[in-house]
């Protein structure tokens, strides 16, 4: 039987394609090796020895690089914490005198201690500082071990400059400057980062310091001969198994960088071992030396032992990888077939595949997607349906406007000229309220919206025997901010209908510019709603509330309720609209919306020529 490599290759199974890259990645390496293994054991010999090395590296990599990360940890939480950011900031910002501090600089200060303290209670000894440049300063140690504000004198201070966020500035190795340190400890390991004002402006900086032997103790515990060093950026130790030779360069390193295939170096006549791995935190190296002949005795005797055990496991493990390849892309095969026939419009099939790993997720994920493209499909329709039914609801509620208004200015010039100054002013407020609701234009100023609620309740208080008081308060970041019109107008019809049942209150509209969105607070001091009253309202809001107010025949000056104005709001901003409603029985009920800022809603596009010609 003949093999068409082009053809193997070209097949559309991506099963055949997985078997086939398999047995050529797998068994062509596996057969040469086999043959030139006698050719290369000197290679291997050196490679295993360098694996060793590489093992014992990693192995004090990962307790070195767990000593620089808590570094990196503990001045983390001052960067990321906000009250903590908030609280230097304030103490940056203050004049201080270390012996006339405020109360306001004590209480924060101690905050700050308290936090250093519990940072520094666990894991291996550390030196923290925090230190403004107001002069405040908070330790973890006893100010006359070590002054804090000498910090602010270091050279290695402008290192910092540049660092922003999370980046931090290593300082590297110096002699210890705590003087109970200085005789068991003679150098110290430093890392420093600055703290920013609220304009990207230094305040501040977090100092974080160890001491070299507690680095140099994973160097000592280890029972081979290796020598193990950390080198900076410019391979200068900065610690070494033998303290003497802390600060001092080795170059060594750089000559064995252009020759990566070799790892052996000549140190005074003697064969080393070379292995290096980078600390990617801050960009040291680790390095090790290691005697060659010791590195290799015990791997010959190993190498031949393991020739039989390969040639035999080989074959085994080569049949088994089949089979598994098999039968991990059975679920691949079956979700195939499932595309293919949602492909041809089918979306009620489903895969069904389960599973921890990325096929069952896949599966899964396949499943819901398919889930949530039906369930959006039922969602349009009923939004389109709603939609459509509200439009209805307004065409039908529009009177000629140029004939109300015609009719309206007639009266209150008539009322005006008999010398009614009260009630002109009341159809005067009728005919701006009446314009409001048959306009058609989308979008108004915010301002506008307000003198509506005004203008209304105006008219509600004529009407009514006992007047309503209303107090306003917006904020002029937000005075101008486009919105909905007469989206405010119903909240304030509901509170003075149901909340007040028309009765003498106060009704409190509030509108400020949170993050990233306007909060408008409607809030009466009526009598409230109990919680099951207030359970009907909000599952209203989430339902078809349109179809309620028809159902019950009821109509308000604007004919919308909460509800409606609740899926108005819904299908003009989307998900990025709240609005909740709070009510406790007997002191009131407030109703807040959340408006998203710069946000675009739909107009229907009325001229301003045409508006202008329904004014008074």
């Amino acid at each position: 039987m003949r093999w068409n490599i082009g053809r193997l290759f070209s097949a559309k199974s991506f099963r055949a394609k997985l078997v086939l890259v398999s047995v050529v990645c797998i068994l062509i390496p596996a057969l040469g090796t086999l043959v030139v293994y006698n050719y290369l054991t000197r290679d291997a010999v050196k490679d295993q020895a360098v694996q060793n090395a590489d093992q014992t590296l990693k192995l004090v990599e990962g307790h070195v690089a767990g000593e620089l990360q808590h570094m990196l940890y503990l001045m983390n939480y001052f960067t990321v914490n906000e009250e903590m950011n908030y609280t230097l900031r304030e103490l940056a910002s203050q004049a201080y005198e270390r012996s006339r501090a405020s109360v306001e600089q004590y209480t924060a200060g101690q905050l700050v201690i308290k936090s250093i303290d519990s940072l520094t209670a666990a894991g291996q000894k550390s030196f923290l500082t925090v230190v403004l440049k107001n002069g405040m300063a908070f330790t973890n140690y006893q100010l006359d071990e070590y002054d804090p504000q000498l910090l602010l004198g270091e050279p290695w201070l402008g290192g910092t400059q540049g660092a922003y966020g999370l980046q931090s500035h290593w300082v590297g190795v110096l002699p210890t400057v705590f003087r109970l340190e200085k005789s068991a400890n003679p150098f110290q390991i430093t890392v420093a980062r600055p703290l920013r004002g609220y304009r990207q402006e230094i305040t501040g900086y977090v100092v974080v310091t160890i001491m070299e032997s507690q680095i140099r103790q994973y160097f000592n515990e280890l029972p081979t001969k290796q020598e193990i060093m950390v080198l900076d950026q410019n391979d200068r130790i900065i610690s070494h198994s033998d303290p003497v030779q802390v600060g001092k360069p080795f170059p060594y390193l750089k000559n064995a960088l252009p020759q990566p295939e070799s790892n052996i170096i000549s140190i005074n006549g003697d064969d080393f071992l070379l292995s290096r791995r980078e600390i990617t935190i801050n960009g040291w190296t680790l390095v090790s030396l290691t005697p060659y002949k010791s590195a290799v005795a015990k791997i010959n005797d190993i190498f031949e032992s393991v020739f039989i055990f390969q040639l035999v496991s080989f074959v085994f493990f080569f049949l088994l990888l089949l089979l598994a390849l098999r039968a991990f892309t059975v679920p691949l095969v079956k979700l195939d077939k499932v595309a293919l026939r949602v492909q041809t419009g089918d979306l009620a099939v489903r895969s069904a595949i389960r599973g921890q790993d990325e096929v069952g997720r896949l599966g899964k994920s396949f499943d819901q997607m398919l889930d949530r493209i039906s369930d959006m499909i039922v969602e349009i329709t009923e939004t389109q349906v709603r939609k459509r039914e509200a439009e209805l609801d307004m065409l039908q509620a529009q009177i000629n406007p140029h004939f109300l208004f015609n009719v309206l200015n007639s009266i209150r010039m008539k009322v005006m000229g008999q010398g009614d100054r009260e009630s002109a002013d009341m159809l005067s407020s009728l005919s701006r309220l009446l314009r409001m609701t048959i306009q058609e234009k989308g979008l108004i100023p915010l301002h506008d919206e307000v003198e509506i609620v005004i203008d209304y309740v105006k008219l509600m208080n004529m009407r009514q025997k006992q007047k309503v008081s209303l107090e306003v308060d917006i904020a002029v970041e937000v005075f101008l901010e486009r919105v909905p019109r007469f989206f405010l107008q119903p909240v304030i019809e509901n509170a003075l209908i149901h909340g007040l049942s028309q009765r003498e209150g106060t009704i409190h509209v509030r509108a400020k510019a949170d993050s990233d969105c306007i909060r408008l607070e409607v809030q009466d001091d009526g009598a409230g709603m109990d919680e099951q009253t207030l359970a009907q309202l909000r599952a209203r809001m989430t339902g078809a509330s349109s179809v309620h107010e028809r159902e019950t025949g009821k109509r308000s000056f604007s004919g919308i309720g909460l509800p409606n104005v609740y899926e108005r709001l819904r299908m003009t901003f989307g998900e990025s609209f709240r609005m909740v409603v709070d009510s406790e029985q007997g002191l009131g009920t407030c109703v807040t919306l959340y408006l998203p800022k710069n946000s675009t809603p739909k107009s229907d596009g009325m001229s301003e020529k045409e508006e202008e010609s329904l004014d008074v």
